[in-house]
Formats: structure tokens, C-alpha cells, sequence
């Protein structure tokens, strides 16, 4: 084993090795320094020379091990290290070389520093250990002065900086390959402005070894001079989405956001900006970010490029959106039209979507198939405009002939809607189909049986049957709402499909309450 007295720091004049200059950081920020000997006084002589060292400002924190075991559960713990300080003898002969073995193997830590300093040189060849074990730097303890230590401390420092800036660009710049594929698709407002926060935050780390605090931060919008409010969010803002951005920040923050507003200009401050981009839409949006590291020149740089490519994103989003509305509004006019016919000039269309997406909810379905059931069902009845008004509107019970002609607009709408290349129109023409066919198999116009009918039939079957029990019509009151439960009941397995109808059951409440949210006009 060596002596402690073999490590010596002799005093020496600089020569090499002058640290760089300080830049700011958090005055409790430190490099972590894992001593590995299992002499303590290595680590007390080690802790002595290295006291007032510092490096970028920053001093160091030690930890100490004295057994490759201990270091081992150490490196778990900080992961983080910077530096390892490893001695070779420990436990075993090779425990040092084992140990770094590990470090690179094992943890896959390719950032730490390893020196590996020894007592006994010919134990361990000092070309044949770097090479094997891949060791930073090698020194004998008998060697080793102090100003010698000091130079190899910032060398291997300098290089651990290094290394992990790489390694946050490589990081950060996966994330944003990772992202971009998908980051300007067709897609929610919402969604793509959660994308951007991230993508910001990813541009941020290319050119920092780390975002020392996490940052914070949300994007917003305003349309036509309302409100401005929050459509994603990140860090402490978690939470915050469709609040008003008044309520969500400081009085002081809100001041600077309605400078911003007002000039039309971003802003930055030392540690946290706010970017200003209108649309050709009409709408305006910011991107507010806090809680960062000391932003350079390159970071606003970086930002100002990539929102000039965002802000052309968010007029394709919003024009998207416009156009979406445009449909959406279309399809449920033209459900209402075909309702308007049949007298009934109330909101049963709009009862019946949403009625309908809940209950495809609660079966089970993928929230955008849910919505494309909300948006199909409005047109379950468009082939009504196709029968006479003289049936369509006849204030008494049909005959059969009159009947079998009523009958016929579950083909009409689907003869209308089966061309459409959309999906929701697909799922409209289907619906508009089967709507009328029975769980038992009774139905019309086709007599399907159980799950021979497709699932969105199912949903707008029921559906459509508790609405219209519900409201009047121009052959028939309102029934009660006791009279309309027993009817389900009675109808579970025959005319309803009975797990929707169980389901029907157990939300009730929320289902009915879209009749007090769109009463009758």
C-alpha cells in the first residue's frame, strides 16, 4: 500500500494552468469532486490544496469514498461528477482500475474526468491503463506537486465543460429532429404550441452545458381584441391552459406584456423574455419564457429565426381551424335544415352530437373517433329532405304506406353522403343508414342484428331515441322523463344495445343535462 506521504503539494510559482475567468453563476453552484483512496489522509491533504480552488466562478463540492464499492454507490448518487480523483490499490490490487471500468462500461458515463493516481506506477502501465480504461490523466503521488494538481484540475474541469455542452447540443438537437416531422403538421392549436415551448427550450440548451433551474413559461393568444389566454403551458404555469393570461402572472408581468402588446415588439430581460407574433388571421400570440440562465446574443438569435417560421405555422393552423369551423357549422346547418323541415325547430340536433360523444366516451372510443361521432351524428336525419312534407309533417299516426315512405330517408341520407371522400362524412353516411335499425334485428332498412351494426350507429340510435322521447313533436308531447327511463329499460337488448344502455345509466345525469344546456326553442 502507499504512504500518504508519498502525495505531496509542494508550494511552486504559477506557471500554467490559470484558471479561466469567472463568469456569473449561482454562488451555490459547485463542481463535484469523488476522492477515491482509502487513505484519509489522501482526502484531507487533497481537500486542503484544492480549498480556494475555483473554476468559472464555481468552487468545488468533495465526496469521498474509500473503497471501489463505496464509489461505486457514489457515481449512482451524483451522477453529476465532474471529476474523479481514483486511486488503484484499494480492497483488491486492481480495485481502481475496476472501478473506472465500471464508470465507462457499467454507467455508460462518458462526461466524468477520471485521474487515476498511484503509489505504485508499475502496477499499472501508465500507457496501457489510459488506453484500456479509458483514464483522462495519470499521475504518480510522488509527482504530483501542487501546482502540477491544480493544472490538471482545470484541464480536466475545462474538458467535463466541454464534453457536456456537446452533449446537451446532442440532446437538444435530437429533440428537435425528433419533433420537427411533426411539429407543422395539420394539428390543434394547442398541441402546437405545447411543440414550440419544448422546441424553445431545446434551442436554448445548445448553447448552455445545462439550464441550471427549470424554465417556465406559457403560449398565448388573442382573437380579434378579446382576451388573451393560454393555450399550453411548461414549468410552473402546468395547469394554467385556457386561463386568462391577467389572472395567470404577476401584476408586474402583465405589465410587460401589455408593453409588448401595445409596441408590437418582443421583449428580453436577463433571465426571461416575452415574444410578440401576429397572424395573417387576425389573431395575436406570445410566447412568454422565464426562470432561464443569462440569455446571449446567439440564444435571441436562434429564437428570432425560429419564431419568423413559427409565426408562419400558426396562420397555417389558424386558417385550418377557420376552415374546420366553416365545415363543422355547414354540417350541423344542414342537420337543422333537415329538422327545420319536420317542424322541429328546437336544438335536438346539437343535443344529439354531443349526447353521442359523451356516450362514445364512456364506450370506450378514441377522442378523436368520439368527435367525428359528434360531428357525423347531425346528419343522421338529412335524408328527410327527401320525403313530403305531407308525410314529414303529418300531425297524426302514419299509415303503413305512409310509413314505408318515412322508412326510405335512412337510404336517401345515405345516397346523399356515401360519395364524400371525408371521413366524417363517411361516418355521417353510415349513421344516416342504420340509425334506425334494432339491437334485436326488427330495424330498417336492413334489418341488421346486434353488432352487425356499426358501433357509431348504435351510439346515435339511442341517442336519438331518448331526445326525441323527450321533446315535442308535431304528432306527439314530451314524455315524461320517468316514462322515458322505463322505455330504456324496457329496451335494453332489443332496441338499444345493452352495454350503452347500462352506460346511459350510470351517466345519466351528465347525458341529460345537454337538454338543459340546449333547451328547445
Amino acid at each position: 500500500m502507499v504512504k500518504s506521504e508519498e502525495l505531496l503539494f509542494v508550494d511552486e510559482r504559477p506557471e500554467t494552468g490559470k484558471p479561466d475567468p469567472a463568469p456569473v453563476h449561482d454562488e451555490n453552484e459547485k463542481w463535484k469532486i469523488l476522492i477515491v483512496d482509502d487513505q484519509e489522509e489522501v482526502h484531507q491533504v487533497t481537500k486542503l490544496t484544492l480549498r480556494r480552488f475555483r473554476f468559472e466562478g464555481r468552487g468545488l463540492e468533495f465526496l469521498s469514498a474509500y473503497s471501489g464499492a463505496e464509489a461505486r454507490q457514489m457515481l449512482i448518487n451524483h451522477p453529476d461528477a465532474a471529476v474523479v480523483l481514483l486511486d488503484v490499490v484499494m480492497e483488491e490490487e486492481d480495485a481502481g482500475l475496476q472501478l473506472a471500468k465500471y464508470i465507462r462500461r457499467d454507467l455508460q458515463n462518458k462526461l466524468v474526468r477520471i485521474i487515476l493516481r498511484t503509489g505504485q506506477p508499475g502496477q499499472a502501465p501508465e500507457q496501457e491503463v489510459i488506453m484500456d480504461y479509458d483514464i483522462n490523466d495519470y499521475k504518480e503521488k510522488t509527482e504530483l506537486t501542487a501546482q502540477k494538481f491544480l493544472t490538471t484540475m482545470v484541464t480536466s474541469l475545462r474538458s467535463y465543460r466541454d464534453l457536456s455542452i456537446i452533449e446537451a447540443n446532442r440532446r437538444g438537437l435530437e429533440k428537435i429532429i425528433d419533433s420537427s416531422a411533426t411539429i407543422f403538421e395539420v394539428q390543434s392549436m394547442k398541441n402546437f404550441t405545447a411543440g414550440v415551448l419544448e422546441q424553445i427550450i431545446s434551442l436554448l440548451q445548445l448553447n448552455q452545458n445545462v439550464l441550471h433551474s427549470q424554465p417556465s413559461g406559457f403560449a398565448a393568444t388573442n382573437k380579434k381584441n378579446a382576451d388573451f389566454y393560454i393555450l399550453a403551458t411548461t414549468g410552473s404555469y402546468l395547469g394554467l391552459t385556457d386561463a386568462k393570461v391577467v389572472e395567470a402572472v404577476t401584476l408586474a408581468t402583465w405589465s410587460d406584456i401589455c408593453s409588448v402588446f401595445a409596441s408590437k415588439r418582443s421583449m428580453y430581460f436577463e433571465n426571461r423574455f416575452i415574444l410578440y407574433f401576429s397572424s395573417k388571421m387576425g389573431s395575436e400570440n406570445i410566447i412568454y419564457m422565464e426562470n432561464l440562465d443569462r440569455l446571449s446574443d446567439w440564444d435571441r438569435h436562434l429564437i428570432e429565426v425560429f419564431c419568423m417560421n413559427v409565426s408562419i405555422a400558426f396562420d397555417n393552423i389558424f386558417l385550418n381551424e377557420e376552415i374546420e369551423d366553416t365545415q363543422k357549422e355547414i354540417i350541423f346547418t344542414l342537420g337543422e335544415i333537415a329538422e327545420a323541415r319536420s317542424q322541429e325547430t328546437g336544438f335536438h340536433v346539437k343535443r344529439v352530437a354531443e349526447f353521442a360523444k359523451l356516450l362514445a366516451e364512456k364506450r370506450g372510443l378514441e377522442p378523436a373517433e368520439s368527435e367525428i361521432v359528434r360531428m357525423a351524428t347531425p346528419m343522421h336525419d338529412v335524408g328527410k329532405l327527401g320525403i313530403p312534407d305531407k308525410i314529414l309533417n303529418k300531425p297524426g299516426k302514419l299509415t303503413p304506406d305512409e310509413f314505408e315512405i318515412m322508412k326510405t330517408h335512412s337510404r336517401i341520407g345515405y345516397e346523399m353522403l356515401k360519395n364524400s371522400g371525408r371521413t366524417i362524412l363517411q361516418a355521417g353516411a353510415l349513421i344516416a343508414l342504420q340509425h334506425h335499425e334494432r339491437y334485436d334485428g326488427g330495424g330498417y332498412p336492413a334489418g341488421l342484428k346486434g353488432e352487425e351494426i356499426h358501433i357509431y350507429a348504435r351510439i346515435v340510435a339511442l341517442a336519438d331515441v331518448v331526445d326525441a322521447l323527450s321533446s315535442d313533436r308535431v304528432y306527439k308531447k314530451a314524455w315524461p322523463l320517468e316514462d322515458v327511463l322505463n322505455y330504456i329499460r324496457e329496451e335494453r337488448g332489443k332496441h338499444f344495445d345493452p352495454v350503452l344502455v347500462d352506460l346511459f345509466f350510470a351517466y345519466q345525469d351528465e347525458l341529460m343535462a345537454f337538454r338543459e344546456q340546449y333547451p328547445d326553442r
